[in-house]
């Protein structure tokens, strides 16, 4: 089995990122953008949206 290897941009940075086993930060390009990611997603600068609450007359009822 033949692996093949693309040219992708790199989520942080925009800057092309190899994405193949042989980069080990993929989809990033570096280390680096891998963690500004990561800093951004513990520091909540990412959020992933809540769905609103089911608000069916008989489900507040009791």
């Amino acid at each position: 089995m033949t692996t093949t290897s693309k040219q992708v941009q790199c989520p942080a940075c925009g800057g092309p990122s190899l994405y193949a086993p042989a980069n080990r930060f993929r989809p990033f390009c570096s280390e680096r953008c891998k963690q500004i990611d990561l800093g951004a997603w513990a520091s909540e600068q990412f959020k992933v949206p809540e769905q609103a609450p089911d608000k069916t007359p008989d489900f507040e009822q009791n």
